[in-house]
């Protein structure tokens, strides 16, 4: 057997494998992903803070007998987080994950 394919069926070493195109594309995905969520939960959350904080009659007008505008509004900001971090995990699994373990199957045990 020739070193090539020896090399091909001794799998990669930790250094190989985070040196790889493989890898570094992984990561930037994932920050990709991972920053585009934050950004937009920055938006929705502190929006909504900033909105409660320059708009208070605004966010205190009546919409039923007691409810004020801010307490849906403070619950879709909740609801748009969870959203977000059920993005993020659907990603991860169908994506991220799969990859990662592909990835870890090409190190050498």
């Amino acid at each position: 057997m020739d070193q090539a394919a020896s090399a091909e069926t001794r799998g990669k070493t930790a250094h190989e494998l985070v040196s790889s195109p493989d890898f570094k594309l992984l990561v930037s995905t994932r920050l990709k992903v991972s920053s585009v969520l934050l950004v937009l939960l920055f938006v929705f959350y502190y929006g909504y803070i900033l909105l409660v904080a320059v708009d208070k009659p605004l966010v205190s007008r009546r919409i039923g007998e007691v409810t004020t505008l801010a307490i849906p509004l403070g619950v879709a900001a909740i609801v748009v987080a969870w959203l977000l971090t059920a993005i993020y995990v659907f990603w991860a699994n169908r994506s991220y994950d799969p990859e990662v373990e592909r990835l870890k199957g090409q190190m050498h045990r």
